[in-house]
């Protein structure tokens, strides 16, 4: 027994060792060789034999690949080579790539002139090579995934990773991705002409004239068809103009009139005084009534009257301060995805920074500099999301230092010249009252109206559109909307507030309010 006992115990291990092996052969095979990241490295040998063997194969797949688009090393440097021949007019096969290798002392890398011709027998054709193109990048997007998230869980698990700056490198990195490997397609004339004239009948039905988003503006809609996406839009103007009046008055009546979800990222203004400003420019009450809650019965009727559709009104406020371009890009990819905002307005330029990594404001360059960065970043903004993005920004000083009207021009645009390059227009705010002109050179009042100077326009004319500006509501309406009377202001306050909202409702077919005059 004694001589038998380690015999039977081997037995039985290598059986146990056996049945193992067995029920997880699978198992085992993957622990061995660990993860194999994605890839098609047969169509990969497909797709660079048919670009030796057809001339225009090459064409085909150049707007699919990149060389970074293969998975083994040899096969990037054979379709950069391809590259570098097309891009030199010079002819494409197995003679000339492997020349132009061996030139760059890349032959034996890729396998020999062996390597090459075995490639040409893997394929007989070009005919599905498109198809082939677009497996290999789907196997590059899941790697680059893979490498992305790897990168992201290290540098989680680190205790000194700032995780906003993290969030925002994932959110570029992942956003980077889709922009750089799903791109628009050529379009044949015969289409885009067909697309061209099926716009044109639709805008031929159109009674408002508007191709954009409008602005509530009738004059102003007339010249711009309204704000078009893709557009950055520039609106400038010195200090106490009215800005912010204005810009609230275009989300209002995109958001309100025309049920656009527009974005306000306010880097001077806090989200609740904007809303303030917005309530008091609907209900017709003094801002700073609403703010000490010093109000009359009627004006609480009037309040509440007043900002349902506000309410409801589809206006997002972000008012994070020193806003960098990089979390402005990010923010609006979410309002974009989660809202479908259509309009951005940015309040204002000259408060945003361009650097995102705690390097300072600037990121070591000069202000100049970053304001061109800005500038450039917002027109991509604009395009990257098809909708128009408007950004104020401050004038210098030399307006007030010139003499005559005091009227802005394109040299005024403060700290950089890109912003008038990089905009699609530029609009200023004037008003001749603030310099004491009670009169324009025309002749017309000054008196309570604003002008909207358009000072370059890519889509159409330039010209100068007058706006009624109601001070007591910090607000711009039609010229015909309101009437700047004497004697309605000289009534007081409360006349002024009890006509301009009986007014209002009239306007909008509301039942007046039972208020004494």
């Amino acid at each position: 027994m004694a001589t038998d006992t380690p015999e039977s115990f081997q037995d039985a291990l290598q059986r146990a060792l056996k049945k193992s092996k067995k029920l997880s052969t699978s198992s085992s095979i993957r622990n061995e060789l660990g993860k194999i990241p994605p890839q098609a490295t047969d169509l990969e040998e497909a797709v660079l034999g048919a670009i030796m063997l057809e001339r225009d194969a090459l064409y085909e797949v150049m707007d699919i690949l990149a060389p970074d688009s293969f998975y083994r090393d040899e096969h990037k440097e054979i379709y950069r080579a391809a590259i570098e021949l097309f891009e030199k007019s010079q002819p494409i096969d197995i003679l000339t790539i492997t020349e132009h290798l061996r030139h760059k002392a890349k032959l034996d890398f890729v396998g020999g002139a062996y390597a090459l011709t075995e490639l040409t027998n893997r394929v007989g054709s070009a005919a599905n090579i498109q198809y082939h193109a677009r497996i290999i990048q789907e196997k590059y997007i899941l790697r680059e995934l893979i490498r992305i998230s790897s990168g992201i869980q290290t540098k989680a698990f680190d205790p000194q990773t700032d995780v906003f700056e993290l969030l925002d490198e994932a959110e570029n990195d992942l956003f980077g991705i889709s922009e750089g490997n799903f791109k628009n397609q050529d379009r044949s004339m015969s289409s885009l002409i067909s697309e061209a004239i099926t716009q044109i009948e639709e805008l031929k039905n159109k009674t408002d004239g508007l191709t954009g988003i409008g602005s509530g503006f009738t004059e102003l809609d007339r010249i711009t068809s309204g704000w078009q996406r893709s557009d950055l839009i520039i609106l400038a103007a010195r200090p106490a103009m009215g800005k912010t009046a204005f810009v609230l008055s275009l989300a209002r009546n995109a958001a309100v009139d025309f049920n656009i979800p527009v974005a306000i990222f306010s880097l001077e203004m806090s989200s609740l005084q904007l809303v303030n400003r917005l309530i008091s420019a609907e209900a017709h009450i003094k801002s700073d009534k609403l703010r000490s809650g010093n109000l009359e019965e009627y004006e609480l009727a009037q309040l509440h009257a007043k900002i349902d559709k506000l309410s409801n009104a589809k206006i997002f406020i972000d008012d994070t301060p020193a806003l960098n371009v990089f979390d402005l890009r990010a923010k609006a990819r979410r309002l974009k995805d989660r809202h479908g905002i259509q309009m951005i307005i940015i309040d204002y330029l000259q408060l945003m920074s361009g650097g995102g990594e705690g390097k300072g404001q600037n990121g070591g360059g000069n202000r100049e500099q970053e304001i061109s960065k800005i500038s450039r970043s917002l027109k991509g903004l604009a395009k990257d999301l098809h909708v128009p993005v408007i950004a104020l920004s401050q004038l210098s000083r030399a307006v007030e230092t010139r003499g005559g009207t005091k009227r802005p021009m394109l040299s005024d645009l403060r700290e950089s010249g890109s912003i008038e390059q990089d905009a699609d227009q530029v609009l200023f705010l004037y008003r001749g009252e603030y310099y004491g002109f009670e009169q324009d050179e025309e002749g017309n009042p000054c008196q309570g109206v604003g002008e909207v100077i358009i000072a370059k326009n890519r889509h159409g004319s330039t010209d100068n559109v007058r706006l009624r500006f109601v001070g007591e509501f910090a607000k711009f309406a039609n010229l015909e909307d309101f009437s700047y009377n004497e004697s309605l202001a000289s009534d007081g306050d409360e006349g002024f507030i009890k006509r301009a909202s009986v007014m209002n409702n009239e306007e909008e077919g509301d039942d007046p309010l039972d208020v004494p005059f």
